[in-house]
């Protein structure tokens, strides 16, 4: 396997191969995929790192993939091997389509979906990393499948009644009502305008340093069916979800550590210290001063150690 680059610009495209890849609806991404079959339909994920090693399962959010661990892959593969998956509609994994869509873009039925990835895999425990709305997932998988969790490690994410933060609030609407879809869509096609404000500018502290092949890889999933996939997976989750773990949480007692970047406008310290409250297992809060919400790609040289150290102390 190709290892990952260990930097945001290798595997780069000229902004006219990007745009012709995102034109087409091409789900170029930047670390190789292999694809396996589940209930729900095809899932793509990354495996990197020794196959006879402990796995780590790295969950990303929103509007990204599993390339956005690439940084933190290359530097942990020694240790775990690395499996991260594409959520659906995301990366190269397809949305799901028919009847009970929404019921598998819920919460549970993504939770049902990473455990059913784990047992195919033969994946008896892994240390799970996440992210944002990945970060959400992560606690309902721990609620409801305990015995596959070896350790935890969430970043900044959904806690509690956070969900969706008040300031995503608007793209959910605009998602509900079949709007967002296309904008984000577009976004493809315009580079500058996904590294703007409107575009990654919010999660990222140097959105102008993101190359054009990741951004590629973010957005030309999108371009086949005008967003309409990254729509149901907005809006088919629920807060009542997310709350409803709660008191299975209060029971986790895998060794869990919160890493939180301080600068991120969507969700703010104070729930990292919600987290270290709800969950028993939690050892340490480590706060990142000024990292926005996908620190974990931009100043992945601060998380790695964070896991390398976690990881050796709970073998």
């Amino acid at each position: 396997m190709t290892p990952p680059t260990k930097t945001s610009t290798t595997q780069t495209s000229t902004a006219q191969t990007s745009r012709a890849n995102a034109a087409a609806g091409t789900a170029t991404t930047v670390l190789p995929r292999a694809t396996i079959g589940l209930g729900g339909g095809d899932v793509a994920y990354v495996d990197h790192g020794d196959s006879m090693a402990p796995a780590a399962l790295f969950l990303h959010g929103v509007l990204v993939n599993a390339d956005l661990w690439r940084n933190v892959i290359w530097d942990v593969a020694d240790l775990r091997r690395c499996i991260a998956p594409d959520l659906p509609g995301h990366g190269a994994s397809p949305s799901p389509r028919g009847t009970g869509v929404a019921d598998e873009l819920t919460f549970n039925g993504l939770a049902a979906t990473i455990d059913e990835l784990c047992a195919r895999l033969e994946l008896e425990q892994v240390d799970v990393v996440a992210n944002d709305t990945g970060g959400a997932l992560a606690q309902v998988f721990a609620a409801r499948y305990p015995q596959r969790i070896r350790t935890l490690t969430l970043t900044n994410c959904d806690v509690h009644d956070n969900f969706p933060p008040e300031l995503f609030k608007p793209f959910v609407a605009l998602a509900e009502s079949g709007e967002l879809g296309p904008m984000v869509a577009g976004m493809a096609a315009d580079l500058g305008m996904a590294r703007s404000e409107v575009g990654f500018a919010m999660g990222y502290a140097e959105p102008e340093e993101l190359s054009d092949a990741l951004l590629t890889s973010y957005l030309a999933p999108f371009v086949g069916d005008q967003g309409k996939g990254l729509e149901r997976f907005l809006t088919s989750p629920t807060t009542e979800e997310l709350v409803a773990v709660e008191p299975l949480l209060a029971e986790l007692h895998a060794p869990t550590q919160v890493a939180w970047g301080t600068g991120d406008v969507f969700f703010e310290p104070a729930w990292a210290e919600r987290l270290a409250e709800m969950i028993p297992g939690v050892q340490r809060v480590t706060l990142v001063p000024d990292a926005m919400l996908f620190w974990p790609d931009e100043r992945a040289a601060d998380l790695v150690p964070l896991l390398r150290g976690f990881w050796e102390t709970h073998a």
